[in-house]
């Protein structure tokens, strides 16, 4: 996993976490714990009656061991949400 994330340090990432949170942000680090810290960061929330909510975080860090997914996304992905008319339940919290 930590070769991995490295190819991805100072890019845009989407981080989907245990409970079901989406974070995007560009990653600038990690430790051996896969702890990482994203900065220009925002959450994307998503209701079944309102369309997709931003939430800009700034600098954010997300604990390893609630990070379900960690990908690689669109540098201006945040141009993308922003008006976005998606509904969609929220996400399930994520089983092991």
């Amino acid at each position: 996993m930590a070769s991995y994330l490295q190819e991805m340090v100072d890019h845009m990432v989407s981080v989907t976490t245990n409970d079901g949170r989406n974070f995007v942000g560009v990653l600038k680090g990690y430790d051996q714990c896969i702890n990482i810290i994203l900065d220009d960061s925002f959450e994307r929330i998503y209701s079944p009656k309102d369309d997709v909510q931003v939430v800009d975080l700034g600098l954010y860090i997300v604990r390893g061991d609630n990070i379900a997914l960690i990908g690689e996304v669109e540098p201006n992905i945040k141009q993308h949400t922003q008006g976005d008319t998606a509904r969609a339940e929220p996400m399930k919290p994520v089983t092991h």
